[in-house]
């Protein structure tokens, strides 16, 4: 359940975005900043409890992307405040917010791909929802960080997918 930001919260700005855009924008990277967070900390679970035959590659792939998705949770979070608002706290919220699930037990190496492979893809979905709201309100930056977020999501999960 999304966290509904108002115009009147937000910090008073000179932008040419109008402030109700803002808002829904920022509303809409809280949601995104909440999936990435979720997938952040799966992938690296799968970093830290792989084993297996796969154990290597998939160890050395799964860094790269968690350090790819730390980076982003702050381009996101960013964002959010540059639009004028805050960002949304707690570990509580980012699980509420997610479009993907939390994760407490994995199974096997294969498991593992699976689910980050259809996280990752989930997460790509919903960003690319949220690049039609940027589009409309014409804030083209928020689209491009999204686009290429999707754009890594994608690969990602190829990766991901191409050791199964």
């Amino acid at each position: 359940m999304t966290t509904t930001i108002k115009s009147a919260e937000l910090r008073e700005m000179k932008s040419d975005i109008k402030k109700t855009d803002r808002a829904k924008m920022a509303e809409k990277l809280g949601d995104a900043l909440a999936s990435t967070y979720v997938l952040y900390q799966k992938t690296q679970s799968v970093h830290w409890n792989v084993t297996g035959p796969l154990f290597v590659s998939v160890h050395k792939l799964t860094e790269a992307q968690y350090e790819d998705l730390a980076a982003s949770i702050d381009t996101i979070a960013e964002r959010i405040r540059a639009l004028g608002a805050k960002t949304p706290v707690g570990l509580s919220t980012y699980v509420k917010n997610s479009v993907i699930d939390d994760q407490v037990d994995w199974g096997d190496a294969k498991a593992m791909l699976k689910q980050l492979t259809e996280d990752n893809l989930a997460v790509a979905d919903q960003m690319r929802e949220f690049v039609k709201t940027a589009e409309d309100a014409d804030d083209v930056f928020t689209a491009d960080l999204l686009t290429a977020r999707i754009g890594a999501l994608e690969e990602a999960s190829w990766m991901l997918s191409a050791n199964l």
